[in-house]
């Protein structure tokens, strides 16, 4: 994990979660495109286990209605990094 750190530490970072949007790699690529470092993992992802603090997060959309059951939910702890969050169609 030594490279993903040093990574980090030199660029800002944006984090992706992924909520299986067909459009996920787009927006990955986009953000990408205008000189953005982000990361895509998926919407499971532990806050607390991420090993950096992004600077903003972008949620996919997803195939699924919020009130589906077995519907994909964020880890709450998202809403308290105290960071701006884009939520793209969901």
């Amino acid at each position: 994990m030594q490279g993903a750190t040093e990574v980090h530490s030199l660029y800002d970072t944006i984090l992706i979660l992924d909520f299986g949007s067909q459009y996920s790699h787009l927006i990955t690529r986009r953000v990408r495109e205008a000189g953005v470092y982000c990361e895509l993992l998926p919407c499971t992802q532990k806050i607390d286990e991420l090993h950096f603090s992004p600077k903003g997060v972008i949620l996919s959309g997803s195939p699924y209605s919020i009130f589906d059951d077995g519907a994909p939910h964020v880890d709450p702890r998202v809403f308290d990094l105290g960071v701006p969050v884009l939520g793209i169609c969901y």
